[in-house]
């Protein structure tokens, strides 16, 4: 008994901690950051998001897989499958729980914009991309120092990427999937441990859990990629197709649902700063865009030109929020299951039990449920099982990709084995924890991360604007009706971009 008060304890001042650091991280600064990042590049792209709407359907189908790189539509489901997450489901609820009906307003906003940032982003991871041991690699770290010079504030990114992914954000998908698999099965069942009063149905599924991570991320990125290209599709398709069959029994509430939304995001029942503030923290945790996750997948694209491999991942940003958090938070508005929280332990609105936590899938369970009884737990438990373990697998390649970097300048054996112990270690403890710990860490790993990509795009943007250089390029190529893109970087006056140089100083010289 005396060691379950000391853990409570501990827990409870870890908690305090954690909260106080997020008061920080995610003050309204950087809320206004993520959007007027957003909204600043979508000005100046001239909304790409939109204009080229079309080529980002047609490049999904195109390109393929070499033996250093992976295909377009790969590098989409595995940028996908760090996106669509316990964000979509357990993040939804949880904007709504504490942010209001509004806040998915915000969530739309903030992917819309997003986009543009994820163009740039995701550009930039192609045309700084290196070849290393045998793989491409790419990411914020490797454009910062390219594009800047910077390699302290490089080596930053990378050391807080790889913390992040590796052991703070990990425990918040599994975290959901436990929690889900034990309200549709686990009957309430405990036992006692060195970490405190467990649930059985929890602790199975975590270790269920780390073999299956375990096995995949020992094949490499070729075993990941492979794995998400079949998963990630087939679980978005049937979560929201069974959303729309939900939304279609219940088709003539669906006006008053998006009037609800419009009207609370402006005249929020839960206050401006909790719709906009929720709305924006759960969009960018869901889709990632600014964040710095998707130019990790990007990079490891095979494309003729870096410009189409940003273009794909700003649809990517479309498929995430507007398609899979909408249907959730359809489900969750037209069947009243939810509750919004006020000041202290006071609802603004109160539809179901009070003690249904906010930081959980549990609304979703419970809105499915509602409609098609018997079906609603247990296959709100498999798509969060999926969708989940597959965003576990995109941290995970993420933060090797981080490693991969610092082993550039630094030669440590061992430190991708320690990796791997690392993250599934982190998976299995916050499989079996509570949620609002798990959820806390994650949004300390997304806001750090948030603050230094965006900050550092932004600095790239104004020395060489290097993204934007690719696109006119392309788009110039676009208008020729070329049969074979290509992309030299030195007549565009980008410098560093060695791999795409040196590809095209090699294709130059093969005429």
């Amino acid at each position: 008994m005396a060691n379950n008060n000391n853990n409570d304890t501990i827990g409870i001042r870890m908690q305090d901690f954690v909260d106080g650091l997020n008061a920080v991280i995610w003050s309204p600064a950087l809320i206004y950051l993520c959007l007027g990042a957003g909204l600043f590049f979508s000005i100046m792209t001239r909304f790409v998001q939109v204009r080229q709407l079309a080529e980002m359907a047609r490049l999904l189908v195109t390109g393929h897989s070499s033996a250093k790189g992976i295909s377009s539509f790969q590098a989409l489901t595995v940028s996908l499958s760090g996106r669509v997450g316990t964000g979509n489901i357990a993040g939804v609820a949880a904007a709504i729980g504490f942010g209001g009906p509004g806040a998915v307003f915000w969530m739309w906003m903030v992917a819309f914009l997003g986009a543009a940032t994820s163009y740039i982003e995701c550009t930039l991871g192609q045309i700084y991309k290196e070849e290393f041991e045998g793989q491409y690699r790419g990411g914020p770290a490797y454009y910062i120092e390219k594009a800047t010079g910077q390699t302290w504030y490089a080596w930053l990114f990378a050391i807080v990427t790889i913390i992040a992914c590796g052991i703070l954000m990990p425990g918040v998908q599994s975290n959901s999937i436990g929690n889900a698999v034990d309200i549709a099965f686990g009957a309430g069942q405990t036992f006692n441990s060195v970490l405190g009063e467990l649930s059985v149905a929890k602790s199975l599924t975590g270790v269920l859990i780390v073999f299956m991570l375990g096995f995949i991320i020992f094949g490499g990125v070729k075993r990941i990629a492979h794995f998400t290209q079949f998963v990630v599709p087939f679980m978005a398709l049937s979560y929201i197709i069974l959303a729309c069959t939900i939304i279609a029994l219940n088709i003539e509430q669906l006006p008053a649902i998006f009037s609800m939304i419009m009207s609370d995001a402006f005249t929020p029942m839960a206050g401006v700063g909790a719709a906009i503030g929720w709305g924006v923290k759960r969009g960018v945790y869901s889709n990632e865009a600014g964040q710095g996750m998707g130019p990790h997948a990007g990079a490891a694209a095979e494309v003729r030109h870096p410009a189409q491999q940003g273009l794909v991942q700003a649809f990517a940003v479309y498929i995430d929020t507007l398609f899979v958090c909408s249907a959730t938070a359809f489900m969750i508005l037209i069947t009243g299951a939810y509750n919004v929280h006020g000041p202290g332990d006071t609802f603004l609105v109160s539809n179901i039990a009070a003690d249904i936590a906010a930081n959980s899938p549990a609304y979703t369970q419970a809105a499915v449920e509602s409609v098609l009884p018997g079906v609603g737990n247990p296959f709100v438990a498999m798509a969060l099982f999926f969708f989940s373990f597959t965003t576990i697998l995109a941290y995970y390649y993420i933060a090797e990709t981080n490693v991969s970097y610092l082993q550039r300048h630094v030669k440590l054996k061992g430190l991708k084995l320690l990796l791997k112990l690392v993250v599934i270690a982190s998976t299995l403890y916050g499989t079996v924890k509570t949620a609002n710990l798990a959820w806390a860490l994650g949004d300390v790993g997304v806001g750090l991360m948030a603050w230094l990509n965006i900050t550092g795009i932004i600095i790239i943007f104004f020395i060489a604007k290097p993204a934007m250089k690719a696109l006119k390029d392309y788009e110039c190529q676009q208008k020729a009706k070329v049969k074979k893109y290509s992309f030299n970087p030195k007549a565009l006056g980008i410098k560093n971009a060695d791999f795409w140089q040196q590809r095209f100083n090699k294709e130059s010289a093969e005429k």
